[in-house]
């Protein structure tokens, strides 16, 4: 049961094109953009909202470790990014999150809450990378990846309680239609259709 999404990553990784949705350095300088960013990019929306989406069919202690493993191991990312350390693939890496995630709450994929967050972190890593790339390397650098980090956690916890009423009205095929969605966002980032 556990091969069948590992396998689909995998797949998914090898198929998938840059997001290119980063703004470069001049952008990323201040609190305020750190919060903005994320808001305007539909890789970012989609995936973080897919985490949250996922941690509550998980349920458990999912709803807790895997938006905080995200938040974490992306600023670990973005610090990463800051002080040029190279990350293979994070462009195509970021585009495989996107249909990745969506089709991991589509399936309603019952992993273990650390197989999980561990996916969920491989996936974070890019993401910081990326903008950690973008920040500057000073004081405002650091303020726009605090920014980014709040932003990434209000999209968990918007997921997480879009997902908590649907179940609560018994849609819980709602809730992976909902994670279909954002695979097909990934595919429409994929295929430049968006």
């Amino acid at each position: 049961m556990m091969r069948l999404p590992l396998i689909f990553l995998a797949l998914t990784g090898a198929l998938v094109s840059p997001a290119l949705a980063h703004t470069g350095v001049n952008s990323a300088t201040s609190f305020a953009s750190g919060v903005a960013h994320p808001l305007g990019g539909a890789d970012h929306v989609t995936v973080m909202v897919a985490v949250g989406l996922w941690a509550v069919l998980r349920g458990n202690s999912a709803l807790w470790v895997w938006p905080t493993t995200f938040v974490a191991v992306m600023l670990i990312g973005g610090a990463l990014g800051m002080t040029h350390i190279a990350i293979p693939f994070v462009e195509p890496g970021i585009l495989a999150s996107v249909v990745a995630l969506g089709l991991m709450v589509a399936l309603a994929a019952d992993l273990q809450v650390p197989v999980g967050a561990t996916i969920i972190g491989a996936f974070a890593l890019l993401h910081g990378h990326a903008h950690g790339t973008e920040a500057a390397d000073t004081l405002n650098g650091l303020e726009y990846m605090a920014g980014f980090a709040l932003a990434t956690a209000t999209l968990h916890a918007l997921g997480i309680g879009f997902a908590l009423i649907l179940q609560r009205i018994a849609l819980r095929t709602a809730v992976r239609l909902a994670g279909a969605g954002c695979a097909a966002i990934g595919v429409g980032l994929f295929s430049g259709a968006l």
